[in-house]
């Protein structure tokens, strides 16, 4: 089907499951205590998107009249899920796997492990080690089904929020999302593949594709709301940010001076001491640097320096974002990641941002464009403000929402 069909999809699927119902009613009085025909009316009815009675009823018996039927686990282990009912799901699913190991249970027990609530963050951090593992097994058994891979580029996003953001857990969910694509061409029609994907593309500032990815989520499935909201939040906070760059956060001239004039070396507090140690691991004091001498990429010895003019509390954002003028009235966004509620900047306080990690962005969408350059901040804990190193309630782990509609 071509994606101008995918508003019709919902409607199709139930007519298409009305008609094999109807069939399937015909054979009922001979068939009713046939454990393979209520495994095709629990199927059947399985496809709806909402929780069925009927489907939980007709797979509950089918499997204790075979408890072998594996597919009848998987199934019934999906309606719990379905009815919100998570423990008695993994219970299904890891029944259907002491019964053969099979690729379906595999990944619908790496879904199940990610969503079940409660635990600490050593328990959630546990579970998501497990899903990620239990992923890489389906995989294992079936390498060219791509749902499987898509499942285990989720795993590994989840892995990448909550365990410390490493970037090579973020390559992996996008290498398992390509390899998705790769082996099954109905993958590339999947919306929560492409909105999954668009999110940790937006937290790792690829902003252009970010938004070509919330846009074809929103075309395969038009009645989703959230990948054409997210398309626009993302949109009116490239807009802002650049507007507000350009004008320098529409400080007046006068002021801007007067605020700039109180700006010095002095404010480099901590890092002005030779026992400085920076993110990096580098000992040493760093040395103050305008922003416009400042490298693309990783700017080792060097400091960041200049006061706040504006900040920017956008809808869904991903980062504390705030404007920084220097003392040559260069204006430079900085984005800070894994920012407290609370914790923020004023207008006219001093930043310094050790080793600054610089990017230049040129975004592309439909018929707009944004060029800026923006400096990445991977947590509060790592900026000097007004001379002072923040407390460590400044920082929390971030809390990104890509979860799918369905899995």
């Amino acid at each position: 089907h071509s994606v101008e069909d995918a508003g019709r999809k919902q409607n199709d699927v139930a007519q298409a499951m009305e008609k094999t119902l109807t069939k399937l009613r015909e054979k009922e009085e001979s068939y009713k205590h046939n454990a393979e025909f209520l495994l095709l009316r629990g199927r059947c009815l399985g496809v709806a998107p909402e929780f069925s009675t009927t489907a939980e009823e007709c797979l509950s018996r089918a499997v204790k009249l075979e408890p072998g039927l594996v597919e009848g686990w998987n199934i019934l282990g999906e309606q719990y899920w379905k009815k919100g009912d998570l423990t008695t799901a993994k219970t299904c699913f890891t029944g259907a796997l002491q019964q053969t190991k099979n690729k379906v249970s595999l990944r619908s027990l790496s879904m199940v492990l990610r969503q079940l609530p409660g635990g600490g963050g050593d328990e959630q951090g546990k579970r998501v080690l497990e899903s990620v593992d239990m992923a890489r097994q389906a995989v294992q058994l079936d390498v060219t089904d791509g749902t499987s891979w898509y499942i285990l580029g989720n795993a590994y996003i989840s892995l990448f929020f909550t365990c410390g953001q490493n970037p090579q857990m973020s390559q992996q969910a996008l290498s398992a999302y390509a390899q998705a694509e790769k082996v099954d061409r109905t993958e590339t029609a999947n919306p929560d593949l492409h909105f999954n994907r668009a999110t940790l593309f937006q937290y790792e500032e690829m902003f252009g594709s970010a938004l070509g990815g919330y846009s074809r989520a929103a075309a395969l499935d038009p009645a989703w709301q959230e990948p054409p909201e997210r398309e626009r939040q993302l949109l009116e906070y490239l807009e802002k940010l650049t507007a507000l760059t350009e004008n320098k956060g529409k400080v007046k001239a006068r002021r801007l001076r007067t605020m700039l004039s109180n700006l010095s070396t002095s404010a480099l507090g901590p890092c002005s001491s030779p026992q400085f140690r920076s993110p990096a691991g580098r000992v040493g004091s760093l040395e103050p640097r305008n922003l416009s001498a400042l490298a693309h990429g990783h700017n080792t010895g060097v400091a960041a320096l200049g006061k706040v003019v504006f900040s920017l509390a956008s809808e869904g954002r991903m980062a504390f974002t705030f404007g920084m003028v220097d003392s040559e009235e260069t204006c430079c966004v900085i984005m800070v990641y894994n920012t407290a509620d609370s914790w923020g900047v004023l207008i006219g306080d001093s930043v310094v941002i050790p080793e600054p990690q610089v990017k230049r962005h040129s975004v592309a969408h439909n018929d707009q464009t944004f060029d800026f350059r923006s400096i990445r901040v991977d947590s509060p804990l790592l900026l000097i403000v007004n001379g002072k190193r923040q407390n460590v309630q400044a920082q929390t782990a971030a809390s990104v929402s890509y979860k799918p509609q369905s899995e």
